[in-house]
């Protein structure tokens, strides 16, 4: 039987991950993430929103041990000479001397080799470990998976849309992962910016989904490593951490859960369209 609540690898990196990992941007008290790491979640997202309150939980855990949490920061710099004193910033207010991965955010074409030699700086200097990549071009992830194949991608894991209403990495992604030198795979927006949790955008005579079956739908997919929640409170916390004990889908539960999703696909447009979509069209 699968068991979700183990670490896994991600990717060809080395480090062990959590199934489950927790975005910054709506934590407004540090406790919660405290205790989702006592439960074993592992992977911490310090993304485009840097609460005080998650940087107060990564310091109190680095504290504590530094090694059991793998830390992402993000960087939406378009301009070289700015990513390394954001970066400085941020690990100073987090308390540790390096983070885990540095995410260069929302790229739909390559980056500037200028911006790519200021990442890989700040590896070399110890203040990164690994780089990682988001996009919302998701056919463009083809390339740089034919980069990580040859040993000449700087990029150890690439984050991406992946929910039962944007389903597209499916078939547009998840194929073209390399056996060799395979990157780790992060999915966010799992509930569709809680679209698939708002009664009022379902099908008539149809429940909402639990946020638990989100995650349980991105994780489902064998080419997902680490599937990010956002909790606003405690509660919600928990119910992202239950879907690790519920496991994988059920055939029955996948159809009904892509039914929804595809209702979802055809009446409300997402605010920023992917390529590959036919929203992008």
């Amino acid at each position: 039987m699968i068991d979700w609540n183990s670490h896994v690898p991600f990717g060809s990196t080395g480090i062990q991950v959590s199934r489950l990992g927790i975005g910054s941007s709506f934590v407004k008290d540090a406790a919660i993430v405290e205790e989702a790491v006592e439960q074993g979640v592992n992977y911490l997202y310090w993304g485009s929103i840097r609460r005080p309150a998650f940087g107060k939980a990564i310091r109190n855990l680095a504290r504590k041990n530094r090694e059991g949490i793998v830390l992402t920061v993000q960087s939406y710099s378009r301009v070289a000479s700015l990513m390394g004193p954001s970066v400085e910033l941020a690990l100073r207010r987090a308390g540790v001397e390096y983070f885990d991965f540095l995410l260069l955010g929302m790229w739909n074409q390559p980056p500037s080799e200028r911006l790519v030699e200021a990442a890989l700086r700040l590896k070399e200097q110890g203040k990164v470990r690994h780089l990682m990549l988001s996009t919302h071009n998701r056919p463009s992830l083809q390339g740089h998976f034919a980069d990580s194949t040859r040993g000449a991608s700087p990029f150890d894991v690439f984050m991406l849309r992946y929910n039962a209403v944007h389903r597209g990495a499916e078939t547009d992604v998840f194929p073209y992962l390399p056996e060799q030198q395979r990157p780790g795979v992060v999915a966010y927006t799992a509930t569709r910016w809680g679209h698939l949790l708002d009664d009022a955008k379902m099908p008539q005579g149809v429940k909402p989904l639990a946020a638990r079956d989100c995650y349980r739908f991105c994780l489902s997919n064998e080419a997902v490593d680490v599937v990010l929640c956002g909790p606003a409170d405690r509660a919600q916390m928990q119910e992202a951490v239950r879907a690790l004990d519920a496991g994988p889908l059920s055939a029955d539960e996948r159809e009904h859960i892509c039914a929804v999703g595809d209702h979802v696909y055809g009446k409300h447009a997402p605010q920023f369209a992917e390529g590959g979509d036919k929203h992008a069209a």
